[in-house]
């Protein structure tokens, strides 16, 4: 590459899985030679709430070194991949809270012409993974977005089956990430690299 393409991550992840997808996405990245930059969207749960269930008080202190995302880092990037748990077949409130306050920057134009791609993760098979990921999808065409869906475009997300972006399944807080859901996740991100490579070379 002659230029050294930027791409953000911004997640959200209570218990870990999404942040799980989101460092292996991290790395991917670097390892295909683009400058990363890897930050969480802001807790809206009262500690409290939070200190109730083990897993999810265990991924906030693993995860406290994580910056929380600003729009800069958007507007830094050429490339974007979102990450969210499912909440009822969509993404999380403490993600949408950061999307809701991308106005300003959305009216200047910029968050246009970028890539964009999204992740998920759900404590069931069928919990929710592509209405959540095409859910996202949306947010990415308003903001005048070039939506890089992995699809059916390497062998290992034939086994992961999910073409709309890597998804998790814990079962509910049972199965933590393997490789199946690894392998689908540096696929998806060697790509996002590869398109906002050629985007922002045009």
């Amino acid at each position: 590459m002659h230029k050294k393409v930027k791409i953000s991550i911004v997640y959200y992840s209570a218990t870990g899985n999404v942040a799980a997808i989101a460092r292996e996405m991290a790395e991917t990245v670097e390892k295909a030679g683009a400058e990363v930059r890897l930050r969480k969207v802001a807790e809206l749960a009262p500690q409290v709430v939070i200190d109730a269930t083990p897993a999810w008080a265990a991924n906030a202190d693993t995860t406290a070194d994580i910056p929380v995302a600003t729009a800069d880092d958007l507007i830094w990037a050429d490339g974007v991949i979102m990450g969210s748990p499912t909440r009822f077949g969509n993404i999380s409130a403490q993600l949408k809270q950061f999307l809701d306050s991308l106005g300003g920057i959305w009216q200047q134009g910029l968050l246009a012409d970028k890539v964009y791609s999204g992740f998920t993760s759900t404590g069931t098979l069928h919990g929710g993974q592509e209405s959540t990921l095409l859910a996202l999808s949306h947010t990415f065409h308003h903001f005048g977005g070039v939506v890089v869906a992995p699809g059916y475009t390497h062998p290992d997300k034939l086994i992961d089956g999910n073409p709309y972006g890597t998804a998790h399944h814990d079962a509910g807080g049972t199965a933590p990430l393997d490789d199946t859901t690894r392998a689908a996740a540096r696929v998806q991100a060697e790509r996002v690299v590869r398109f906002a490579h050629a985007i922002s070379a045009a």
